[in-house]
């Protein structure tokens, strides 16, 4: 994870010592050589994905400094990378929260155990509406997490109220159903414990006025200011991830090329899904920066 950037660029290799500074721990050892099973923990997890991608936003800043963008964006935990790339959060910050929020989500969901769930082939308001009907017959809770793309939506509550919206959206017409492997009810109201320790933790943040826009996972628009960034964070744990509409808003405003940075290439399928004439690139290894710079 991140180990062939950081034995070809240095910027890369600087931002994995300075984790290991801030964490504490021999952690880029921990992404890089595992063990799985340890890195898979989200105390773990959400850290190293942050320092994957800010590894990859520092090294493409020195390989290509004029390259600014117009909006910065990210799903969830991405959230937190778009703000250092933004300029709203410095990396050590962002990796201190990061790290907070991994352990009150893992807290949270020993607390109130749960599960998330992507409904396949629905678009978003039938499934809204299958999962407020299941919360009010179960008593419990089960909602939209995440707005993934046009056809792609997760539920994530209570393993009754979601057992009960995954067969009620399965009677609406959904193509399919799937559990995730996840033991957690991210973005849902069972993270409201979580959500409300978290919210200690950004009250002492030092945040800055981004030098671009970051769009926000739960008003899906422009943050433009510290406040506005607060806001939306402080509201992110058990609010649905409005990421259909966030690409939209930027394909609104002109942009027409999208580009990932970090581990994977999900996001850019889903951009590709939500609006196929736009162009959508992921980048995560020294491979990638490559092609992208040629």
């Amino acid at each position: 994870m991140g180990k062939a950037l950081a034995q070809t660029y240095s910027q890369a290799a600087d931002i994995f010592r300075r984790a290991d500074a801030v964490l504490d721990m021999a952690f880029s050892e921990l992404c890089w050589e595992g063990p799985a099973d340890t890195l898979n923990d989200t105390l773990h997890t959400q850290p190293a994905l942050l320092t994957h991608s800010v590894a990859v936003i520092e090294t493409l800043r020195a390989l290509r400094p004029g390259l600014q963008p117009a909006f910065t964006a990210g799903h969830s935990l991405g959230e937190f990378s778009a703000l250092v790339a933004s300029g709203a959060l410095e990396f050590a910050t962002a990796l201190k929260l990061v790290r907070r929020r991994g352990e009150l989500m893992k807290e949270a969901g020993g607390l109130a155990p749960g599960g998330m769930a992507a409904v396949l082939g629905l678009e978003v308001e039938v499934v809204d509406s299958a999962c407020q009907e299941a919360s009010r017959e179960c008593g419990g809770v089960v909602q939209v997490a995440n707005d993934n793309c046009p056809g792609q939506v997760v539920i994530s509550g209570d393993e009754e109220a979601l057992e009960a919206a995954g067969r009620k959206v399965t009677d609406r017409g959904a193509r399919k159903v799937v559990r995730l492997a996840v033991s957690i009810a991210a973005h849902s109201a069972l993270m409201k414990p979580a959500q409300e320790r978290f919210n200690l933790a950004l009250a002492e943040a030092d945040f800055r006025s981004p030098a671009v826009p970051i769009i926000g996972n739960v008003s899906g628009s422009a943050l433009r200011s510290t406040e506005e960034i607060q806001a939306d964070l402080a509201a992110q744990l058990t609010s649905r991830v409005q990421w259909t509409g966030s690409i939209r808003q930027m394909i609104d405003s002109g942009i027409q090329t999208f580009i990932e940075l970090g581990s994977g290439s999900v996001l850019s399928g889903l951009v590709r899904r939500i609006d196929r004439s736009v162009t959508s690139l992921s980048v995560g290894e020294p491979a990638g920066l490559i092609s992208l710079l040629e």
